[in-house]
Order: C-alpha cells, then sequence, then structure tokens
C-alpha cells in the first residue's frame, strides 16, 4: 500500500458475543477518535473485534480489503493494535520488540526512528525485564507505530506514563492521525486528555456504542451522569449524585 493512500475503515456488525453488541462503525483518516466509558463497558471488546481478536463476528473493511485473511506481513501495513497489557514474556532487547511490529521489514531505519520518537534510543540495546514501567510501555507502542499501519488500534496507550509522557505520546498519535492520515481508535479513561485531542470522541457503556460525537458536545451532555455518575463543572469532574 503506497504511504500516501487513505481509507475510510468499515466495520459491519461486528460483535463479540457477551462482550459486544453488534455494532457497525466508519473510522475516517486525518481523525484523532478516542473511545471512553467505565471499566467493563467493552472499549477493549471493540478493539479485539476490530484487531480480529476472539472470533469476531461481522466485517472489517480498509479500503475493501479484509486484514484479517492477510498473512502477517502484509497485515502490518493495514492494522496494528497495542493491548492494554504491558507483560511482556521474552527476554528481547527494546530495538527487537519494536522490529517485531513490522515483521518482514528490510528497513532497519524504521527501528531506529520510531525508538527517537518515543526518546527510546538510551534503552534500545537492554532487556526488557531491565526497563521501568513506563519504558516498556513506550516499547510496546513503538512496536504498534513502526509498520506505519492505516488503521491502529491502541488501548490506553498514556498508561503507566508520567505527565509528560502521556502529552509526548497521545501528541504523537494526534500527529500519525491528522498529519499523516491514519485511522486512529484510542481507548482512554483520562477524560482531560480526551477533551484536549479528540477530534471525535464515542462512548462505550453494557458492550454497546452508546454514543458518538464531537467531545465538546459529549463531554457536556447528560450521558455522562447516566454512564459515568459524573459531571463536568467548572472547578473539574464531581459526581453527579
Amino acid at each position: 500500500m503506497n504511504a500516501l493512500e487513505a481509507y475510510d475503515v468499515v466495520a459491519s456488525g461486528i460483535a463479540l458475543p457477551g462482550r459486544l453488541d453488534p455494532t457497525s462503525i466508519t473510522l475516517r483518516p486525518g481523525e484523532l477518535t478516542c473511545m471512553i466509558g467505565p471499566n467493563g463497558s467493552g472499549k477493549t471488546s471493540l478493539l479485539h473485534a476490530l484487531a480480529g481478536i476472539g472470533h469476531p463476528r461481522g466485517e472489517v473493511r480498509i479500503g475493501g480489503i479484509d486484514p484479517h485473511s492477510l498473512p502477517p506481513a502484509l497485515r502490518s501495513a493495514y492494522l496494528a493494535y497495542l493491548p492494554a497489557t504491558r507483560d511482556i514474556a521474552w527476554p528481547l532487547i527494546a530495538r527487537d520488540l519494536v522490529a517485531l511490529g513490522d515483521p518482514g521489514a528490510r528497513d532497519a531505519g524504521k527501528v531506529e526512528k520510531v525508538l527517537a520518537q518515543l526518546g527510546l534510543d538510551h534503552v534500545a540495546d537492554r532487556r526488557l525485564d531491565r526497563l521501568s514501567t513506563g519504558e516498556r510501555s513506550r516499547v510496546l507502542l513503538a512496536r504498534a507505530l513502526v509498520a506505519g499501519s492505516r488503521l491502529l488500534l491502541l488501548d490506553e496507550p498514556t498508561a503507566n506514563l508520567d505527565p509528560l509522557w502521556q502529552y509526548r505520546a497521545i501528541d504523537h498519535v494526534q500527529h500519525l492521525a491528522r498529519r499523516e492520515r491514519r485511522v486512529v481508535l484510542v481507548a482512554l479513561h483520562d477524560l482531560d486528555i480526551a477533551a484536549r485531542c479528540a477530534d471525535r470522541l464515542l462512548i462505550m457503556n453494557d458492550g454497546r456504542l452508546a454514543a458518538d460525537g464531537p467531545p465538546h458536545q459529549l463531554l457536556d451532555s447528560p450521558i455522562m451522569a447516566s454512564v459515568f455518575g459524573i459531571v463536568r463543572s467548572a472547578d473539574g469532574w464531581r459526581p453527579s449524585g
């Protein structure tokens, strides 16, 4: 796929029985779409269904192509997924783990570039079990970004990061969406980051898509009280009851 090509991601009736009700959604290049919802609301399940994890029902198409039907070396050009877990079982060095995100790649410079973008140059040759939790989180994010996939599915990419790297990481992801016209869907718990960065907001509740729209409208709407039990005031978020 040419690096300049950008496609809508069209999901039709995707579902995971008992976890995610049938959901149809179109995600557009050039937008950073953030997804929020209480614990157990279906955020990770929606990411799993889009990524083809857990034998989902329904269809996903990127430019008319089913990414799940492709071999890994081709699929990585279309789709990358960052899981919420930061556990790593393999005693690899950081550089080698990042390279796994782009199977079959011959350009080692791509790995070095994404390591530098996420401030990991100095730990590139360290084993993962000798990195801090935050450094490990950035290494896993780098693995998801290295292939230049058209669809990025990121589950809590700011988890375990200090305040500076929370902003740097989400700003980098925002750049990929807006400047490189990737399709980016990010699951977050931090409502302030979602309010600052999102072009579009999805709210999940009870395994279904409860709302989809502009962040400034949804974050000040009654749905925040009904789904989260909170409201936004001049002093920040507070319980609605």
